[in-house]
């Protein structure tokens, strides 16, 4: 039986995996790797390699699956609102939590406060 956390880790792979084909012009030289821990739901994407002679290695997208099954964008460093793309996948509202938001700041983004 396909549980809320099941369909949840489907989209965020999906997710990632669509973005990690993307190759921005600036970073040709770089990859996107999707790193997944499907134990303990810890999802990113970083894009590795290099630029010219410098070395990259950035977090573009970091996600948890908490206990309750609610989703946490702990980093998103990108001009994406990647809480609507996870919406438009089929991700509940109430279910997306802004973690790289204070606590106290979360009540006023319209998502889950914890």
């Amino acid at each position: 039986m396909d549980t809320k956390r099941d369909r949840y880790r489907q989209i965020l792979l999906d997710l990632l995996n669509h973005w990690a084909a993307y190759t921005p012009v600036n970073l040709s030289e770089a990859e996107g790797q999707v790193i997944a821990d499907l134990q303990r739901d810890h999802f990113q994407l970083v894009r590795i390699g290099w630029q010219g002679d410098a070395f990259i290695h950035n977090t573009i997208f970091h996600f948890d699956i908490k206990s309750n099954d609610k989703i946490w964008i702990q980093a998103n460093w990108t001009d994406t609102d990647i809480a609507v793309e996870l919406i438009n996948r089929g991700v509940e509202k109430d279910d997306i939590v802004l973690g790289f938001q204070p606590p106290r700041y979360r009540p006023y983004t319209g998502y889950a406060t914890a």
